[in-house]
C-alpha cells in the first residue's frame, strides 16, 4: 500500500508541475484612439461617471408618471431581458463545467455473482425425479479514480474563455435591459405626443367648425356675397380634419399595444388613459469620452468577447501537444463471498495513458489560424463598437443642439401664425376677406403647430438616445467575475434581473 501511494503521489506531483504550462497569447485589451472631447459639446467638462451621467432610474428626469410606473417592469417582465438573463445563467454554468475538468473524478463499483453447477437423476422411465448440485457466491467492491492533468493549460484556457463569455453575456443582459428601457421610453413619448396631436386636432376641428358656422351665417343672412361653393369648401375642410382626428386613434392604439408587450403584458390588459401633459425635457449630463468606454454595456460585451477569442487561441495551440490520462483503482474481491473484507483480498491498479497525433494533414494548424482570425475579427468589432459609440453620442448631441435652435424658431412662427389666424378670422367675420384667406391661415397655423410638436418629440427621443448611448445607469466595473469570485453573482446581477416567477 505504501509503495502504491508513493507511485500515485509521484504521478500527481508530476502532473501538477506540468500543469503549470499555459499556451497561447496573454490577453491585453487593444487600444482605441479616444478624442479629447466631443465636438458637439464644447461645454462638457471632465467629470466622474457618478456625477456626470444619469444613474439608476434615469427616466424620472422626464417627469412622466407613466414612465415611472412602467419602467421598473422591464427588468422583471420583458421577454427579451428574460432571454438574455437565461443566456447569462447558462454561461455561468458552463464556467463551472469547465472548472470541474481540473479535478479528478472518483467512482465506486460493486458486483455480486452467484454461480452453480447442477446434476440430475432420472427413473427408468426417463422422467427426471430430482436434481442436486453446488453453488457459490462471489463479490467485489472497488473504488476508481481518473484524472487528465491540464499539462498545457487547455482546460484553464477553456475556463478563461467561458468566464469571459459569461461576462460578455452579463454585459449583453445589461445592454438588452437598457435597450428595452429606452425603447419603452421612446414608445411612451410617441404615445404622449400622439395625445398632443389629438388635442391639437380637436382644437383645429373646433376652429373649422367656427369658420363653417360663420360662413353659413353669412350665406344665410346675405350680408356678404357668399356663394354655396364657399360653404361646401368649409364643410369639406372640417370633415377632413375630423377624419384626421379619427385616424390618430389608430397610431395611439398601436403605441399602447407596443407598450404592453414591452412590459410583458397582453395588450388588452393595459389601459393607458389620454394624457394632457407632455414629458419634460431632461437636463443634459456632463462627461468625457473616457467615461463612455466604461459605461456602455455593448462595449464591455465586445471587449469580453475579445478575451474569450484570445483564450480560444490557447486551446487550439494546446492541441499540438500530447495528452496524458492517469487512472487508479483499488478494492476487494473474494470468491466465495465469505470474509470479503479480509486484507488478503485487496486488489489495486495504477495506470497512465498518453496520446499524440502524428499526422493530421494541417488540421491543428488550421484550427489555430481560425482561432487567430476569430480574435482579429473580435478586435475589429470592439474597435468599431467604440467608434460607433462616439458617432452615436455626436449624433445625439448635434440633434439636440440643432433641434433646440429649430424649436426656438418654431415658437416664434407658431405665435405669429396663431395671431395671423385670429386677425384673418376677425376680418372674415367683418366681411373684409373671403373664406379662402381664413382657410390658408388656419392651414399654416396647424402645420406650424404640428411641426413644433414633432420637433419636441425628436428632442425627447434624442435625449433618450443620448442616455442610452452613454450607458444609462450601468458601469463596466459591475461585471461579475465567475472565474475568481468566491461568492454567487450579486443581487443586482441575478435577483434583480431574474423573473419574479419561474414560469414565462
Amino acid at each position: 500500500m505504501s509503495i502504491r501511494n508513493i507511485k500515485l503521489g509521484s504521478i500527481v506531483v508530476l502532473g501538477g508541475c506540468l500543469g503549470g504550462c499555459l499556451l497561447g497569447p496573454t490577453y491585453h485589451r487593444p487600444e482605441v484612439p479616444v478624442p479629447a472631447r466631443f465636438t458637439e459639446m464644447r461645454g462638457w467638462t471632465t467629470a466622474t461617471p457618478a456625477d456626470a451621467a444619469p444613474k439608476g432610474d434615469w427616466w424620472i428626469g422626464f417627469h412622466d408618471p407613466l414612465l415611472d410606473q412602467l419602467e421598473p417592469k422591464v427588468v422583471v417582465s420583458n421577454q427579451t431581458v428574460r432571454q438574455s438573463y437565461a443566456n447569462y445563467q447558462e454561461a455561468l454554468a458552463e464556467v463551472k463545467v469547465a472548472q470541474a475538468q481540473l479535478f479528478p473524478t472518483f467512482g465506486v463499483a460493486g458486483t455480486l455473482t452467484r454461480t452453480g453447477q447442477g446434476t440430475s437423476s432420472s427413473s427408468g422411465t426417463g422422467v427426471s425425479v430430482g436434481s442436486s448440485g453446488a453453488a457459490s457466491t462471489s463479490a467485489s467492491l472497488e473504488g476508481t479514480a481518473s484524472w487528465t492533468p491540464d499539462l498545457w493549460g487547455s482546460v484553464r484556457r477553456l475556463i478563461e474563455e467561458n468566464a469571459a463569455t459569461a461576462q460578455a453575456d452579463q454585459a449583453t443582459l445589461a445592454n438588452a435591459t437598457l435597450s428595452e428601457e429606452t425603447l419603452l421610453a421612446t414608445t411612451v413619448i410617441e404615445l404622449r405626443l400622439t395625445d398632443a396631436d389629438i388635442d391639437l386636432q380637436r382644437q383645429t376641428v373646433v376652429a373649422y367648425q367656427d369658420a363653417l358656422r360663420v360662413t353659413e351665417e353669412q350665406s344665410t343672412a346675405g350680408i356678404v356675397a357668399t356663394p354655396p361653393s364657399v360653404v361646401v369648401e368649409a364643410k369639406v375642410a372640417l370633415e377632413t380634419e375630423q377624419a384626421t382626428l379619427i385616424g390618430l386613434g389608430v397610431a395611439r392604439a398601436q403605441y399602447a399595444h407596443a407598450i404592453a408587450v414591452l412590459v410583458g403584458e397582453n395588450p388588452e390588459e393595459l389601459d393607458i388613459p389620454h394624457g394632457t401633459v407632455m414629458p419634460a425635457l431632461p437636463s443634459i449630463p456632463q462627461g468625457v469620452p473616457s467615461t463612455l468606454l466604461e459605461r456602455r454595456p455593448d462595449i464591455a460585451a465586445a471587449e469580453r468577447t475579445m478575451a474569450a477569442q484570445n483564450a480560444a487561441i490557447g486551446i487550439a495551440v494546446a492541441a499540438y501537444y500530447p495528452t496524458l490520462s492517469l487512472s487508479a483503482s483499488g478494492g476487494l474481491a473474494q470468491n466465495p463471498l465469505n470474509d470479503l473484507l479480509n486484507a488478503a483480498n485487496l486488489v489495486w491498479s495504477l495506470g497512465a495513458n498518453g496520446a499524440e497525433t502524428l499526422f493530421e494533414f494541417g488540421e491543428r494548424h488550421a484550427e489555430v489560424a481560425a482561432a487567430e482570425a476569430a480574435y482579429d475579427g473580435a478586435v475589429a468589432n470592439y474597435r468599431n463598437t467604440v467608434l460607433s459609440a462616439f458617432e452615436d453620442v455626436e449624433n445625439d448631441l448635434s440633434g439636440l443642439r440643432i433641434l433646440a435652435d429649430e424649436a426656438k424658431a418654431l415658437d416664434i412662427a407658431v405665435h405669429d401664425a396663431i395671431q395671423g389666424t385670429q386677425i384673418t378670422l376677425a376680418e372674415f367675420k367683418a366681411g373684409t376677406v373671403d373664406y379662402t384667406t381664413v382657410a390658408a391661415a388656419q392651414e399654416v397655423q396647424l402645420s406650424d403647430q404640428e411641426t413644433a410638436i414633432s420637433v419636441y418629440e425628436s428632442r425627447l427621443e434624442d435625449a433618450i438616445a443620448l442616455i442610452g448611448d452613454l450607458g444609462g445607469g450601468w458601469s463596466a466595473s459591475e461585471l461579475y467575475d465567475p472565474m475568481h469570485a468566491k461568492t454567487p453573482p450579486p443581487a443586482s446581477v441575478s435577483a434583480a434581473a431574474a423573473p419574479a416567477s419561474a414560469s414565462p
